[in-house]
């Protein structure tokens, strides 16, 4: 593959030198897309993502009835969102993040997501991991005689308003 790639830049570095006007639609293609990429980040506060502060969940008004219900919620003074909804590890959290963000701003873009929004699979299995580790004092007995990594015993069936209060 390395040289594959080689020889398309090499390709790319000959066409851009031999035609000045590639050269300006390409510098020019490459300035618009990084300004309204640099933009769209700014305007849609994207440094705030890379936080753990529960606000940068409702930088989009759609989250607001999740931030306010778990305000009011019994985790409330003990884990803010990420602690329930993303990996703890470093990489795994970022990628997490990463997928997640690319996710929600194109569902909210196209406008093509349910109501009320529902936790996707890949969220739901982090939540429940979560779950079982904050709580492996309590839950190691259970989770000794039951496969509660599975959608067949989930601690949120029981539980369903541990972290948000009961959303209408």
């Amino acid at each position: 593959m390395g040289a594959w790639v080689r020889g398309v830049m090499a390709g790319l570095r000959r066409l851009l030198t031999s035609h000045p006007r590639w050269m300006a639609a390409t510098a020019a293609g490459f300035g618009a897309l990084a300004g309204v990429g640099g933009y769209t980040f700014q305007y849609a506060e994207g440094l705030s993502y890379l936080s753990n502060d529960p606000r940068a969940c409702v930088n989009c008004h759609i989250m607001n009835d999740q931030y306010d219900s778990w305000l009011k919620g019994s985790h409330h003074a003990a884990a803010t969102c990420a602690d329930c909804h993303l990996p703890h590890g470093f990489f795994e959290k970022y990628a997490a993040k990463a997928r997640n963000g690319w996710n929600h701003s194109k569902a909210f873009t196209l406008q093509n997501f349910p109501e009320p929004i529902r936790i996707t699979p890949f969220n739901r299995a982090a939540l429940q991991h979560n779950c079982i580790e904050c709580h492996r004092g309590m839950t190691g007995a259970i989770a000794a005689h039951a496969d509660v990594g599975t959608d067949e015993a989930r601690c949120t069936d029981c539980h369903r308003s541990a972290g948000h209060m009961q959303l209408r």
